[in-house]
């Protein structure tokens, strides 16, 4: 039976307040309207940004919500003026629009837009209006996107069509943390051939801006982590040493200086810690040397001695990876089906949605790291009013750390 131009009730994940586990209810979701497509959900990763939301940033005005923004689906139908999807199309949710029309996306200089909710709501990460309720209440569309949802409902603009012979449970990855770390290094950093870089953070976005820096090129690449067990973890993705932090009794910036004879010539921090975000500036070599902010935060405030700018360096910052989003992603995908990107090694854990706080609480501990694909699938969505489909969580594991050690 078509769900066309119908509400669907089906099951999500709600957070309907700050500090607290997400609860698996019943929402209703509404029919797309004037160029928004209603997606259904196949796959879902769990990113530090939706703890971020949920248990640091914790903005009153920012719930209830459903979380989630790394997800991968299927087009169930279209509303008005869509031309682009149809359904059935397999596609990639995405937390960064792309117009296509604004003057940033008109420039080469940046992939941000001025549309979408991340043109001025980082504080809520969510706009005003949500094609979702429950319990007869509105609730948010975490990020513009929600992926903790059977169904969603995304504006056009900030959805991109993939090649149809992607597996959605892998792909998934790549609508932010892979792309993120991956293009840091590519796209920001620059990242050149020969080059020595130090990567701080051994997560998902670390081990991606690994990966990124080895397919730039880089001949020396320096994994920075305080868990010694990542390290060959970050071989697989091209990591040609590590540094543990706990090892030494000085500053992790002087430790690379004498490695490197004076310092790397990028630096990519991939915490989200003000602290380590310092450390990787001064890790870089005067002159020339290159930092980049890439961890997500809006906490404190960062600081750093003015003569380490004057001296040469450079401080710069890296939203999903400076990858203009309907573009890159697809391109990304096509890496994946070319064997030029890796995404099955990022995944450790595959969980239902009914699990969800269980991977939240897996990764708020910290009590594993990413060691190999382990597969559980599991048949959900039959006690509701909406198709059934077999939905996996991709659980990664973004390394913090630093933040509590």
């Amino acid at each position: 039976m078509s769900t066309a131009g119908k509400v669907i009730k089906c099951k999500a994940a709600v957070a309907w307040e700050p500090n607290k586990p997400m609860v698996i209810e019943e929402i209703e979701v509404a029919p797309p309207q004037a160029n928004e497509v209603r997606i259904k959900i196949v796959a879902t990763g769990v990113c530090h940004t939706d703890l971020y939301h949920l248990f640091e940033g914790m903005h009153k005005d920012g719930f209830p919500a459903v979380l989630g923004h790394e997800g991968a689906g299927i087009v169930e139908s279209v509303g008005a003026g869509v031309t682009e999807f149809q359904p059935g199309d397999k596609v990639i949710p995405l937390f960064i629009s792309q117009c296509r029309e604004c003057r940033f996306c008109k420039s080469p200089k940046t992939n941000q837009c001025e549309k979408g909710w991340a043109a001025d709501s980082y504080d809520v990460m969510a706009l005003a209006e949500s094609r979702f309720t429950c319990k007869g209440k509105k609730v948010l569309q975490f990020m513009g996107t929600s992926t903790f949802s059977e169904y969603t409902v995304m504006n056009q603009m900030a959805v991109a069509k993939i090649d149809p012979a992607a597996p959605l449970d892998k792909v998934c990855l790549l609508g932010c943390g892979v792309c993120t770390g991956y293009g840091a290094a590519v796209n920001t950093a620059k990242v050149e051939p020969g080059s020595t870089c130090a990567v701080f953070g051994l997560g998902a976005v670390g081990l991606a801006a690994v990966m990124g820096c080895k397919a730039a090129g880089a001949k020396r690449i320096i994994a920075v982590d305080i868990n010694p067990d990542k390290f060959e973890k970050a071989k697989v993705f091209g990591a040609t040493e590590f540094v543990n932090p706990k090892d030494h009794n000085k500053p992790i910036s002087e430790v690379l200086a004498e490695m490197t004879n004076g310092g790397v010539d990028f630096a990519l921090e991939c915490v989200g810690n003000v602290t380590v975000m310092r450390s990787a500036l001064e890790s870089c070599i005067k002159g020339w040397g290159v930092s980049v902010l890439v961890g997500w935060t809006d906490l404190h405030d960062f600081a750093a001695r003015p003569i380490q700018l004057i001296a040469g360096r450079t401080w710069k910052g890296s939203l999903f990876g400076g990858f203009k989003s309907k573009d890159g992603v697809p391109e990304m995908v096509k890496a994946y089906l070319n064997k030029k990107v890796k995404l099955d090694e990022f995944i450790t854990h595959n969980m239902t949605l009914d699990q969800v706080n269980d991977a939240i609480e897996l990764m708020k501990r910290g009590k594993w790291y990413i060691l190999s694909p382990l597969t559980v699938m599991s048949v959900i969505g039959s006690k509701f009013n909406s198709p059934l489909f077999t939905k996996t969580l991709n659980l990664k594991n973004k390394w913090r750390q630093f933040a509590v050690q």
